[in-house]
């Protein structure tokens, strides 16, 4: 399942709790030990926070006009 979209604690716990579920936590544990692996679902869940909270840049705005211009990028 996706993550959610947010910077809510509610939010973030639940990114985090769906990140522990998954196969990525499963091979970071196996490769480099949980206390990595819990480490980098935790930055994963507050990098998505921070991301949806961001306003787009300029070449992202550009983008999306020539998209719905209907021109090819």
């Amino acid at each position: 399942m996706p993550l959610k979209k947010g910077s809510s604690k509610a939010t973030v716990s639940s990114n985090i709790s769906e990140l522990h579920t998954g196969k990525t936590y499963r091979k970071t544990a196996k490769k480099f030990g949980k206390k990595k692996a819990d480490k980098q679902a935790v930055a994963i869940a507050l990098n998505q926070a921070r991301k949806s909270t961001r306003k787009p840049t300029r070449r992202q705005v550009a983008k999306s006009v020539r998209r719905t211009m209907g021109h090819a990028s």
